[in-house]
């Protein structure tokens, strides 16, 4: 069974206060800070939760679970996918979600670009960056976001507004870390070399959040402190 409301709004509040902590300690303002709440394996309902608490955006890790809840919820939140995108779900996702955060390729760059030119919509995108340089992960390699980048700003209807990455699972608890920081050094580079604000940085979740605002971060994406455990299993890729 799915967790009540207002067991929601007591984790909700818990994860705003401890993002507000994180935010004191690494002396930044918490509203410089977005929490996107991560409904994947979640039933519909957790999308009205997050919208009705007040949280701007929900986050799907697979298109098609996201376009099945979205047809089934009237919540006022933004949809962003954050899971990878494989080429063929391409014109589904950016006709269905009002942003994509796994973008990590030009082929795919264009395929978005061409679907969104279709739909007559500027699509905002992130880039996905292998910052940890973990091989179980996707995300562009460090060395190829510069070209990725350029290929970006390049596409008419795509609308570039930062990077993303996803730490390795370690024990060492300076990984995370070291993924962040260099991701928001990455970031720092690239728009200096071509005047892209690049604004966001999706970067951390449940279990390392903390070391993400550290190291800059303005969205993180929480998912299981916010919901608990997956309520149900995912049926689609």
């Amino acid at each position: 069974m799915f967790l009540p409301y207002e067991d929601f709004c007591r984790r909700a509040d818990a994860v705003r206060a401890d993002i507000a902590a994180a935010c004191a300690r690494a002396g930044r303002d918490p509203a410089e800070v977005g929490l996107l709440a991560v409904t994947k394996n979640h039933p519909p309902a957790a999308a009205e939760y997050a919208a009705r608490y007040g949280l701007p955006a929900v986050g799907e890790n697979r298109v098609q679970e996201g376009v099945d809840k979205r047809a089934q919820t009237t919540a006022a939140v933004r949809w962003e996918l954050i899971g990878h995108l494989q080429s063929n779900k391409a014109k589904l996702a950016a006709t269905h979600f009002d942003r994509i955060q796994s973008v990590d390729s030009e082929k795919l760059l264009r395929l978005l670009d061409r679907a969104a030119a279709e739909a007559g919509r500027i699509l905002p995108v992130l880039l996905q960056v292998n910052a940890g340089r973990d091989p179980a992960k996707f995300g562009a390699e460090l060395e190829d976001t510069p070209r990725l980048l350029e290929t970006a700003l390049a596409q008419s209807h795509l609308r570039v507004e930062g990077l993303m990455t996803i730490a390795p699972l370690s024990d060492d608890s300076t990984v995370a870390m070291r993924t962040f920081t260099t991701l928001r050094e990455l970031r720092d580079r690239l728009a200096g070399e071509t005047g892209a604000p690049l604004r966001e940085l999706s970067m951390g979740m449940s279990g390392d959040f903390a070391d993400a605002i550290a190291a800059g971060s303005t969205q993180v994406r929480i998912g299981t402190a916010l919901f608990g455990e997956r309520e149900i299993e995912a049926s689609h890729t």
